[in-house]
C-alpha cells in the first residue's frame, strides 16, 4: 500500500498492488516507547477501526466469484481474518489505554498494542477496511487549519488515525443492520463491561466514543475544524473510494455518505 498525499492538490489517496508488499516487517514495541500520547491515541484509533472494519466488512462469499487472474486484495471478512480481528480487539481492550496514558514505561501495553497492529494488518490485508477509511481520504486531504498537539507543527495535518476515526461511530451505526451479530460481538471485545448496555445498534459506537474520549480523540469533524458547510465538499472524496466501499456490507450512497460525515460533526 502506498499513500499520497499532495499538499497542494489537496488531495489523498492510495494506490494497492501485490508487488507493493514488503518481504519483511520488523515489529519492535521498544521503538514507540518515546511516542507522543497523542500519536499513541491516533495510531491506536487507526488498529481499531482496522480490526472493526474488517470484522464487519461483507462476508466473502456475497461476492461474485472471480477467475484468479481477476482478484483483488480485499476479499472481503472470512474465517481467517475473523480469528486475527478478535485478537486484535481483545488486546485493544487490555492495553490502549495504557499505552497512552502511560506509554513511556509500560512495555506489555505497547507490545500488546504493537501485536494488535500486527494481527489487525494481517486481518485487513485480505478482507478490507470500509468507510471509515474512505473517509479520511478527503478529511485528511482538505484539511484546513489543524494543526494537532503531539505531531509537527509545521504543516496543517489530520493525523491517520483521528481520520478514521471521528466518523467511525456513525458509520457503524449505518452498517449495523448488515451484520447486527458481528458489530454486537466487536462492542463486546473492545469493552466486555459496557457492550450490553442501552439499544443494539448503539453499543459498538457507545463503546467507540468512550474509548475516544478517554485517550483524548476529537469530538469529530468539528474538533479538526470542519462544519456542517464543508459536508458537500468532501462527500466526492468518498466516494472516489469505491475500493473500499465496496467491501461494505452494507453499499453506501453519496446521501448516505453526506449524513454519516453531517451526523460526525460532532460525536459527544
Amino acid at each position: 500500500m502506498c499513500v499520497m498525499d499532495i499538499l497542494s492538490m489537496r488531495v489523498k489517496t492510495g494506490i494497492s498492488h501485490w508487488r507493493l508488499r514488503p518481504t519483511l516487517a520488523v515489529v519492535d514495541p521498544l521503538l514507540t516507547l518515546t511516542l507522543a500520547p497523542e500519536v499513541t491515541a491516533a495510531s491506536g484509533m487507526d488498529i481499531v477501526c482496522h480490526a472493526l472494519e474488517s470484522y464487519t466488512a461483507k462476508y466473502y462469499t456475497q461476492f461474485d466469484r472471480k477467475t484468479p487472474e481477476a482478484r483483488v486484495t480485499y476479499c472481503g471478512s472470512n474465517p481467517v481474518s475473523d480469528l486475527w480481528c478478535e485478537k486484535s480487539m481483545a488486546l485493544i481492550s487490555q492495553s490502549l489505554r495504557l499505552s497512552v496514558l502511560d506509554g513511556h514505561d509500560n512495555i506489555e501495553a505497547r507490545s500488546n498494542m504493537m501485536l494488535a497492529a500486527t494481527f489487525a494488518g494481517m486481518g485487513f490485508g485480505n478482507a478490507g477496511v470500509h468507510i471509515p477509511h474512505a473517509n479520511a481520504y478527503p478529511i485528511a486531504g482538505m484539511v484546513k487549519d489543524y494543526r494537532p498537539a503531539g505531531y509537527p507543527q509545521e504543516e496543517a495535518m489530520v493525523p491517520h488515525g483521528q481520520a478514521v476515526s471521528l466518523t467511525a461511530p456513525e458509520a457503524f451505526r449505518f452498517s449495523f443492520d448488515s451484520a447486527p451479530e458481528r458489530h454486537l460481538r466487536a462492542a463486546e471485545l473492545i469493552n466486555p463491561e459496557a457492550a450490553s448496555v442501552g439499544a443494539p445498534a448503539e453499543r459498538l459506537p457507545s463503546v467507540l466514543i468512550q474509548l475516544m474520549r478517554d485517550i483524548d480523540i476529537p469530538n469529530g469533524l468539528g474538533g479538526v475544524g470542519y462544519s456542517e458547510s464543508d459536508v458537500a465538499d468532501l462527500v466526492p472524496g468518498t466516494m472516489k473510494q469505491q475500493r473500499l466501499l465496496s467491501t461494505c456490507a452494507r453499499t453506501p450512497t453519496e446521501d448516505d455518505i453526506a449524513s454519516i460525515l453531517t451526523k460526525s460533526i460532532s460525536n459527544w
